[in-house]
């Protein structure tokens, strides 16, 4: 499946990036998609069997799974 996951801070997002490959998760940093919204630019877009909520890191504001129509919103952090 495809995910993408939104954070408040750029660095979150690096951590997360490298959190993923790591894990061998094929994993990118890219623009945050329109559709979705977030408090930094950057999102981590990676393919996984499951969200991997364990490699966020703790800035993470939200992931999202990519559909064919757009994105369904699986999980927001406060």
């Amino acid at each position: 499946m495809n995910y993408v996951a939104t954070f408040y801070t750029h660095a979150a997002a690096l951590l997360t990036h490298r959190a993923m490959t790591r894990q061998g998760i094929a994993a990118k940093m890219a623009p945050v998609p329109r559709a979705l919204s977030s408090s930094c630019g950057t999102c981590v877009q990676y393919s996984a069997p499951d969200p991997c909520y364990a490699l966020l890191d703790r800035d993470a504001e939200q992931v999202a799974e990519a559909t064919e129509t757009g994105y369904r919103i699986l999980k927001t952090f406060d």
